[in-house]
């Protein structure tokens, strides 16, 4: 009798996406430091303080955009803003995305719906483009989720950032939240 082998599935862990609070900015702050610190999906090179971490997300809702966490069992496994692109004017229809997850927690559908519900979230107000710039050189994946996302490549640029005794360039991605660039958008 043939033994049939048993392959043992591991379903993905619940987890839950809402509005970030001020009670959220410590997890955050600790996340990105690890970022900051260890990988190159970030060019700073000092942790901001937890102050300056609220301060940044408060000028985020203060433009009336969105800022998201990720909860597995209420622990903050990761996060998601839109900001402004570029403080000129004429950019003020242009957001820029950033997505954030705990190092044990990538893989699992959690950036997906993050970056998914910030895209939803951002067409329901009056902007028409989003940007991702994503360093190239660390960690893959991040290309591959806006890729499934809808984004699409506009340019790269190399030897932009300098960090860890080496040079890295980015990526630049984007699409269209809703009618892009097809019509007027609705005034600010």
């Amino acid at each position: 009798m043939a033994m049939q082998q048993v392959t043992k599935q591991t379903t993905p862990p619940a987890f839950q996406i809402r509005n970030v609070t001020l009670a959220d900015m410590p997890a955050v702050q600790a996340l990105y430091a690890h970022y900051v610190l260890h990988e190159l999906a970030t060019f700073e090179l000092v942790p901001p303080t937890l102050e300056e971490m609220c301060a940044r997300r408060q000028a985020i809702l203060d433009s009336n955009l969105p800022y998201l966490v990720a909860l597995i069992d209420d622990v903050l496994v990761g996060y998601a803003y839109a900001a402004s692109y570029r403080p000129r004017p004429a950019y003020r229809y242009t957001v820029e995305d950033s997505v954030y997850l705990s190092p044990n927690h990538t893989g699992k559908g959690i950036g997906s719906a993050l970056l998914a519900e910030l895209i939803r979230q951002c067409e329901q107000g009056p902007w028409r483009q989003m940007v991702a710039v994503i360093t190239q050189g660390g960690k893959a994946g991040s290309a591959e989720l806006h890729q499934k996302l809808g984004f699409e490549e506009v340019g790269r640029m190399p030897n932009v950032g300098y960090k860890f005794n080496r040079w890295v360039g980015t990526l630049i991605m984007q699409r269209a939240l809703g009618e892009g660039g097809n019509s007027a958008p609705t005034p600010l």
